[in-house]
């Protein structure tokens, strides 16, 4: 496993983690979960995401279950939690003080830890001021619950404004930012966050296979029964994966990547993974042998020379552009 510095803070974090997004408390079994949690450790990930909209908080249950029968150093991994949909009750929902504070306690309850390693704020709260959820964030680093804080898809302009806050009040700046990143989605890691990163913003991207479509499994227009595009609830997440142009370009990429040595999925994590930006790719998954081919990539990095990157590149016919006016 490879280990990378989390932005300028002095915490590492494995280039490779595992969240539970639709997964845990969800989709797989209870025992298939802690199996997944198990390889994932064994083969030196550190960092396990979640939050507590995941499976209505479930999910934290589940991992906070198999935590305990680990029983694992706890200096050896990190867990994450996310605040912003705790409830359909007023002050359930948003970044004030209150839903903070309660959401992370809850959180604590549900993992039964001590701490939480990483606490992101989920969405940017129009409704919240920014200085009051800084404050709250505050708090809870100096109370021990929270180590780092961070942001979940904000705008680069909205996590200067967090930074600038926490900057004038003396106070702990976000570390982090939790964006969609992969092939197809690319503006905010490659453009909108250039700013932030100077300031020592690290990343924990998520979706590094546009919800399986970068595995090629869609190649043919189908929708297998086990996939979570198949899932109830989630056709809002399918109609807006499989769109027919880019189901073309996996077809390609799909057969360079072959041609080059590796599978689609390694192809498309390990492009994540050249990001110098990319702190850790935040891997999905259904299966111990996806998580294991998967966890893979970090082999086939060294396969994405500049001419295989160039070539990618010619296939997706994305690539962000800033347009300056004088």
């Amino acid at each position: 496993m490879e280990y990378r510095k989390l932005g300028k803070s002095g915490l590492w974090v494995s280039a490779l983690s595992l969240g539970s997004w639709l997964t845990f408390g969800k989709q797989v079994e209870d025992r298939t979960a802690e199996a997944l949690m198990r390889t994932a450790y064994e083969k030196g990930v550190n960092f396990f995401d979640n939050a507590e909209i995941y499976s209505k908080g479930q999910s934290e249950v589940v991992m906070g279950q198999i935590l305990k029968r680990m029983n694992w150093d706890r200096s050896t991994y990190m867990v994450s939690s996310k605040v912003f949909w705790g409830g359909d009750k007023p002050n359930q929902t948003g970044l004030m003080r209150k839903h903070i504070i309660e959401g992370c306690e809850a959180a604590l309850k549900r993992f039964q830890l001590d701490y939480l390693d990483m606490f992101f704020c989920h969405r940017y709260d129009q409704r919240t001021p920014i200085e009051e959820t800084v404050r709250a964030m505050e708090t809870l680093i100096q109370q021990g619950k929270v180590l780092y804080w961070g942001t979940s898809e904000w705008s680069g302009a909205e996590i200067m404004e967090a930074n600038m806050h926490a900057r004038l009040l003396n106070m702990t700046p976000p570390s982090m930012e939790q964006p969609h990143y992969n092939m197809f989605t690319r503006n905010a890691v490659e453009l909108d966050y250039l700013r932030p990163y100077h300031y020592g913003m690290g990343t924990t991207i998520w979706s590094p296979l546009a919800s399986g479509l970068l595995t090629g499994k869609y190649n043919d227009g189908k929708i297998p029964g086990d996939t979570r595009l198949a899932m109830e609830g989630l056709e809002w997440l399918r109609d807006s994966t499989l769109l027919e142009e880019r189901i073309e370009k996996v077809k390609k990429l799909t057969e360079f990547a072959l041609d080059t040595g590796m599978t689609m999925s390694q192809m498309a994590i390990a492009w994540c993974l050249k990001n110098p930006n990319v702190s850790t790719v935040i891997l999905g998954a259904s299966k111990v042998s996806q998580l294991e081919e998967n966890l893979k990539a970090l082999e086939v990095v060294p396969l994405l020379t500049d001419e295989v990157m160039a070539k990618i590149e010619e296939i997706l016919q994305n690539k962000p552009s800033r347009t300056w006016y004088v």
